[in-house]
């Protein structure tokens, strides 16, 4: 898969796939299972670090999971999150995160949040040979800034926002878009205007395609739940009861 490939596919109606990936063992059962893309993202601060937000996740442990979900799925076209404040200050300090992650992780893009501030930072990474995917609409790590994690381009204001910052990001040269948490509409006008694949999550079935957390599909947290998210298996419920049944049989003297 290439960024070619994936402008391609959308042109030509074919919904993308993108799901998260943060570890070797679960790049070794996704590469080949049908995703376009893997996903690394910031999300590990609150799926695999137990952090209540992104923002404390560093730029090393980016790179540690990266590298490890390289190792686990070298066949799949691989994102992986710029995370907080590794890129805000200036597009120099995005270009040493950025080349760190291509170089460190193989790994064949990188993915930051923003709209038209950003845009300058995308155009740098661009021009020095850095594919760069944008993110828009709920920024989680601006979680504070909004409030929550609430619905993005209700109000005629905020979808007036969000459309140029869809323009800024494509003119800049992001070859793809996350729409997180965008009204449904508003994220198929966008996905309408704009030259490049929108991914959606939370943002309705308009867009180019979507993206998801994996632990939100397989149900490894039975006790979360989230609108935008469907179950596809409960792989938490399957492993508390594979080891009760294990703890089990060792006290009862039935294994090995």
């Amino acid at each position: 898969m290439t960024i070619r490939n994936l402008h391609s596919k959308a042109r030509a109606g074919e919904k993308l796939v993108m799901v998260t990936c943060y570890d070797y063992a679960t790049a070794l059962l996704l590469d080949g299972a049908g995703a376009d893309m893997l996903l690394v993202g910031d999300s590990l601060a609150n799926t695999m670090l137990g952090y209540d937000t992104t923002v404390p996740v560093t730029l090393d442990e980016m790179i540690h999971h990266a590298s490890a979900v390289r190792r686990g799925a070298p066949g799949t076209f691989t994102v992986v999150d710029l995370p907080f404040m590794s890129y805000q200050v200036s597009p120099e300090d995005a270009l040493r995160s950025a080349a760190r992650v291509m170089k460190e992780t193989r790994c064949e893009a990188v993915k930051l949040e923003g709209g038209e501030w950003v845009a300058p930072t995308v155009k740098r990474l661009v021009q020095a040979g850095v594919p760069v995917m944008g993110h828009i609409g709920l920024t989680p790590q601006s979680v504070h800034v909004f409030g929550g994690f609430r619905t993005q381009g209700r109000d005629e204001e905020t979808g007036r926002r969000l459309r140029s910052d869809a323009d800024a990001l494509a003119d800049a040269g992001a070859f793809a878009i996350v729409l997180e948490l965008v009204a449904p509409e508003l994220a198929g006008e966008i996905t309408s205007s704009v030259e490049v694949p929108t991914i959606g999550i939370g943002s309705g079935a308009a867009c180019s395609g979507q993206v998801q957390v994996l632990h939100d599909l397989l149900g490894l947290f039975p006790d979360r739940t989230y609108r935008h998210a469907k179950r596809y298996a409960e792989i938490g419920v399957a492993i508390r009861e594979a080891v009760r049944a294990y703890a089990r049989e060792v006290r009862e003297g039935a294994f090995p």
